[in-house]
């Protein structure tokens, strides 16, 4: 997966379109990510104790990472990635600018 933690990405497609927002965990077998404010759902809490409440708390879904673009650190574009070798170091590289991501 190209897509990694801490990445900052950029939805294409679905509910958030056109939305940014930081990784914040990656499924690689199942090809999914978390990213913060994006595909938020609703998930109902039930009381664990007595008289407390349930309650519905929002979370962040995973989607799919196809839907999301890496967005560039040096040129703050959108872009897709290559892989180069530097210093024997196998690196991530920008589409658009070239630079090292």
């Amino acid at each position: 997966m190209r897509i990694k933690k801490g990445d900052l990405v950029k939805k294409i497609a679905g509910k958030d379109k056109g939305k940014q927002g930081k990784v914040l965990r990656t499924v690689p077998s199942e090809g999914k990510i978390v990213v913060e404010k994006m595909n938020i759902v609703k998930k109902h809490k039930k009381a664990r104790r007595e008289g407390e409440k349930g309650q519905r708390v929002e979370i962040a879904a995973p989607f799919d990472a196809s839907n999301a673009m890496l967005i560039c650190p040096s040129c703050g574009k959108a872009t897709r990635t290559s892989y180069a070798f530097v210093k024997e170091k196998k690196v991530r590289v920008c589409k658009k600018c070239g630079k090292e991501i």
